[in-house]
């Protein structure tokens, strides 16, 4: 496909060029702007589905810019490097830790122990995550049960690439906790 061919066909979201595209032609590309660009570990589905919904925003109005005067690699590393750059700070923001619940002592008793046994394992699971972005939003959608939309805008991002994002956040928190059943059983059965 030429290059016009390929912003034709991610103007009209085919979903096979679109994938193949950014998910395997474009990878080493993304991968070297996401090291260039960022100190900090960032996801490469992220990276794309951020870097995707701006592309399309407005009708398409960015790839609709492309005007084939170099290569659509070249073009597309250009305004990624642009659009992250500006971007980079508020990718993540990377919050002192706050608590998990917000609970004033007063149902303390019986059931604390184990409501603070619970609070440290999901503290402990948070600790591994790598990703801190995923962690902040476990942190503020699912445990603080904060507004969507609100996080999305502390995030720099919309509703919809946020449910991503979380959906994201809690298969890698699932993974995590998962390893550390099977380390947890690899140590009882010793």
């Amino acid at each position: 496909m030429t290059d016009k061919q390929i912003i034709e066909a991610l103007i009209e979201r085919d979903t096979h060029v679109t994938e193949q595209f950014f998910f395997r032609d474009c990878r080493p590309l993304f991968t070297s702007v996401i090291r260039q660009i960022f100190p900090y570990f960032v996801d490469y589905d992220e990276f794309v589905n951020e870097f995707y919904i701006y592309l399309m925003e407005n009708d398409a109005y960015r790839l609709r810019q492309f005007q084939g005067r170099s290569t659509i690699y070249q073009w597309l590393k250009v305004v990624a490097i642009r659009y992250f750059l500006a971007k980079r700070d508020s990718m993540i923001e990377i919050c002192p830790k706050a608590p998990l619940s917000d609970s004033s002592g007063e149902d303390a008793g019986a059931d604390e122990e184990p409501g603070m046994t619970a609070r440290m394992d999901i503290e402990r699971l948070l600790a591994l995550m790598s990703n801190k972005r995923y962690e902040y939003v476990i942190r503020r959608v699912v445990l603080q049960e904060a507004e969507p939309k609100d996080v999305a805008k502390e995030l720099g991002t919309n509703v919809a690439n946020l449910y991503n994002i979380k959906k994201r956040a809690l298969e890698a928190l699932t993974e995590i906790a998962l390893k550390e059943i099977g380390k947890y059983e690899k140590k009882i059965s010793k």
